[in-house]
């Protein structure tokens, strides 16, 4: 059966508006997941958490932290069937008002103080919320660019919204510190801190406006007309049943990625604090000014996968990573802030690198009828694994060994992961998306 065209594609006008609306909605929906973590570690063990042990307090509050973690794998699923049966740009839209609803909300939740063990439950169930949303953006912000952008340009486009992330996560660092700075501790701790989450109402109302004025996915569009999207099993129960190895192989490709992010922020962090004794501020200016090259590297490393194809780039730069791990980690324990900083920039570039260069790859492992549900699970899953894991395990190898050598070991397993499945998935790059999986049919029928 010959395989049908490619939809016509947007112009490039409105191409632009749709990379805009899906970069502004992820900086968005990152800023509020972030915002969060960044004020858990700062207030939330004394608004929400008072203990007599000031560390329970903060373990507690970072417990809900990593409960968001937890519901990204399940917004995936549950947004991915939105988005295959009723199209990319209303559930995205969906996706950006539950996220910022939970963010206003959570500025609201009343202190301990004043309503007891509720504030924490109420605060743990908002973060539940935040993690669903933020599971079903990733996907449809990736899709609704890449089934729009030309072929050629797949990669580097697609990577435009990946960069929400350290974009999102550098607004809610430079808001709270900005808010730090212009009141006093005491006002921070007690109505301070709650500005930012419920100023994320108008962030949220401009990335709604934004989005509301680009067009759906052509390859949706051409779905509905035929009336595919809204028949047959559902696209959860299709890509378990037909597409699990890409489910795994996504989701270890991307293992990679996240234990490197992970490592070079998260884990160092702790690590400078807690076993060299360094200021906090070390650590996170060598992160902040690490972000600001990862955001122009994951630009890099989208068009570097269009010219020399995502397979052979991903392997490439998984070695690489793992070879700073033993290289550059051990460079840290001299305590010298501008090494510190080398360091971190370094393993955050590496890691913008992969992370450009990986994006479309996701979306060309599964056809249009179900894409936007697995090309979320596959990427939640390691979100899951080499995200909420990879500090965890870090910490635990920092404390029993004493030494940064066995977290460079781990880091160099998590980039073998990467390195197997690009080799067991090939080339993806000079795909056409209309082609992925025609044999396959949402029935569950094949042909």
């Amino acid at each position: 059966m010959t395989a049908p065209a490619e939809p016509a594609r947007a112009p490039r006008r409105e191409f632009g508006k749709i990379v805009a609306a899906s970069l502004a909605g992820t900086t968005i929906e990152f800023y509020d997941f972030f915002l969060y973590g960044s004020a858990a570690a700062l207030v939330f063990n004394k608004v929400f958490f008072p203990a007599g042990d000031p560390v329970t307090g903060v373990l507690l509050a970072l417990v809900t932290y990593a409960v968001g973690f937890l519901a990204r794998p399940v917004g995936g699923v549950l947004f991915g069937h939105l988005g295959d049966r009723l199209g990319r740009r209303r559930t995205l839209a969906l996706s950006l008002t539950l996220m910022g609803g939970a963010t206003v909300a959570i500025g609201l939740v009343p202190s301990y103080e004043t309503i007891g063990v509720a504030a924490p439950v109420l605060l743990t169930l908002l973060r539940l919320v935040q993690g669903v949303a933020l599971g079903g953006e990733w996907g449809g912000a990736i899709l609704l660019v890449t089934e729009h952008a030309d072929a050629r340009r797949r990669g580097f486009w697609a990577s435009w919204p990946q960069t929400g992330g350290p974009l999102g996560n550098l607004l809610a660092t430079g808001v709270l510190a900005l808010l730090g700075l212009a009141v006093t501790d005491q006002a921070f701790v007690e109505w301070g801190w709650r500005l930012p989450f419920v100023v994320s109402a108008v962030l949220v109302l401009v990335g709604l406006w934004l989005r509301r004025a680009v067009q759906e996915s052509p390859l949706f569009a051409e779905l509905r007309a035929s009336g595919a999207a809204e028949q047959g099993k559902a696209p959860i129960g299709v890509v378990l049943r037909h597409h699990r190895r890409e489910v795994v192989l996504a989701t270890m490709a991307n293992v990679g990625e996240k234990t490197t992010y992970y490592v070079f922020s998260i884990f160092l962090l702790s690590y400078l604090a807690e076993q060299l004794h360094l200021p906090k501020g070390v650590g996170l200016t060598a992160v902040a000014v690490g972000s600001v090259f990862q955001v122009a590297a994951m630009l890099a490393g989208g068009a570097l996968s269009d010219r020399f194809g995502r397979r052979g780039l991903n392997i490439g730069l998984a070695v690489l990573i793992a070879v700073w791990g033993f290289a550059g980690l051990p460079m840290v324990d001299g305590g010298r802030p501008a090494t510190i900083t080398l360091v971190v920039v370094v393993g955050l570039t590496l890691h913008g690198l992969m992370t450009g260069a990986q994006v479309a790859f996701f979306t060309e492992l599964f056809p249009s009828a179900v894409r936007y549900t697995g090309a979320s699970l596959g990427y939640q899953l390691a979100t899951v694994l080499g995200g909420s894991l990879a500090p965890i395990i870090g910490v635990g190898l920092m404390k029993r060994f004493g030494s940064t050598l066995p977290v460079g070991v781990f880091l160099a397993v998590a980039e073998l992961c990467t390195v197997i499945a690009f080799l067991r998935a090939g080339e993806t790059g000079h795909r056409r998306l209309s082609d992925v999986g025609a044999p396959v049919q949402t029935s569950g029928q094949r042909t």
